[in-house]
């Protein structure tokens, strides 16, 4: 490798991908308590399980996004990592947090505030670690050369930091709470975390296509600013029916609108830049997760999100398995499939093993795909249905449930592909392949 420190990313995408196969099994169990309520009802109850899996998604995402920081910035800023012991100190630590919020989860030590149930001594943890990989990335950055792409990802990962404090601000009112409990939430996954994304997805491209870095970083440019401009006051979205003033409906309907710009832009970015490569690069398993990346992120936090944002229509959706839908793929395409993306990439070179199992990669794409394309058809659905049956016609919310059973067995059915998909991609990733071309850098 060209530069030592980035072993380090090592650990984080082995952790990142542990704790997701953590989070679709949980996704699996819950998948089994809609069709059978009592499964485990006294162990794992429901609202624990569910916890579980939403909490490790958001850790091994994490760990990803450190992962990639750390193999990707040496690269670009054309020098080593400042501190290897800090990057250790902090990838313990982080693990440690997150092993403890689930153990604690399973005895119902938890804050109960949706995505921040972490009791606060582990917020701090984790405030602790943010300010290691900052100063980590931050001193790399004053030392090294300064590129679009390492400073994009060093404004989104402060972001990330920043906006995750207000997790600490827990007011008795609830309307209050709900008003700045987006700040982490939306202002993550709708702002911050899109200029991770766009980095990590700019920085692939280049390595994959050979394509210029001033072509990348043009629309590198255009994805943040449509983002931050959209994204901003798109939290307005989230602000309907939480007791604020009613300009809200009209500032998070437009504004909620256009978050579908940066994603549009991602798609037309990604399949122009590969149209125009020069480069005939041997993993394309890695260009495969890019541009499956760009297209569910665009359908997914763009289209399913643009379809229940308006204010009308979210006065009837919102809090019904349509939210679900969205919230399954949006995930999985814009930041799951970037984070397998550099995994794929990166990890032959890490373990220094080429060639490694492509096939396999590339098939467990596909299967993983389909069975979450699947899923979000499923509980795209069942939502219709049941904002008809419930918030239309009135019917009693259990009545419903019962209407829309065969959704739940479906998405069941779905889960158990994903899962199976997910299992094979990291077989894949530590399989040695048979004849195939070895993965240039």
């Amino acid at each position: 490798m060209k530069y030592q420190t980035q072993r380090l990313a090592y650990p984080y995408f082995i952790a990142a991908m542990g704790l997701f196969l953590l989070q679709v099994i949980g996704g699996l169990i819950s998948g089994i308590i809609y069709v059978f309520p009592n499964f485990l009802s006294v162990i794992l109850p429901f609202n624990i399980i569910r916890m579980i899996h939403i909490n490790a998604l958001i850790v091994w995402l994490l760990m990803g996004f450190f992962g990639a920081t750390y193999y990707l910035l040496p690269e670009e800023t054309e020098t080593e990592i400042y501190s290897p012991k800090l990057a250790w100190i902090q990838f313990w630590l982080f693990l440690f947090a997150a092993v403890a919020a689930v153990v604690g989860y399973l005895f119902h030590i938890h804050e109960g505030r949706e995505f921040l149930e972490q009791p606060t001594w582990i917020k701090v943890v984790i405030v602790i670690v943010a300010l290691m990989f900052l100063y980590n990335i931050s001193m790399t950055m004053l030392r090294g050369k300064r590129t679009v792409i390492a400073m994009i990802l060093t404004m989104g990962l402060w972001g990330l930091a920043l906006f995750f404090l207000f997790a600490f601000y827990d007011p008795a009112n609830l309307a209050l709470d709900k008003l700045y409990w987006w700040y982490t939430i939306h202002l993550w996954v709708e702002g911050v975390w899109e200029l991770i994304l766009a980095a990590i997805l700019g920085f692939l491209l280049i390595k994959l296509t050979g394509i210029d870095r001033e072509v990348i970083e043009k629309w590198i440019y255009i994805i943040i600013g449509l983002t931050l401009f959209s994204g901003i006051l798109g939290t307005g979205h989230h602000y309907y029916w939480i007791g604020t003033p009613h300009y809200w409906q009209w500032i998070g309907s437009i504004f909620g609108a256009l978050e579908v710009f940066p994603f549009l832009a991602m798609v037309i970015f990604s399949f122009y830049v590969v149209k125009k490569s020069s480069r005939n690069h041997p993993n394309k398993a890695a260009l495969l997760w890019v541009l499956g990346c760009t297209v569910l992120s665009f359908f997914g936090a763009g289209i399913w999100g643009f379809m229940h944002t308006l204010a009308p229509i979210n006065y009837y959706t919102h809090g019904t398995q349509f939210t679900a839908a969205h919230a399954h793929l949006a995930f999985f395409g814009a930041y799951v499939m970037i984070n397998l993306a550099i995994i794929t990439y990166a990890m032959p070179h890490l373990r220094g093993q080429q060639p490694y199992n492509q096939t396999l990669n590339i098939w467990s794409f596909w299967i993983m795909t389909s069975g979450m394309v699947f899923m979000t058809f499923a509980l795209t659905a069942a939502g219709i249905l049941q904002t008809h049956l419930e918030r239309v016609l009135g019917m009693d919310y259990m009545d419903v449930q019962s209407q829309i059973a065969l959704f739940y067995w479906m998405r069941l059915g779905a889960g158990i592909v994903v899962v199976a998909a997910v299992f094979l991609f990291v077989y894949a990733i530590f399989s040695k392949g048979k004849g195939e071309q070895a993965t240039a850098a």
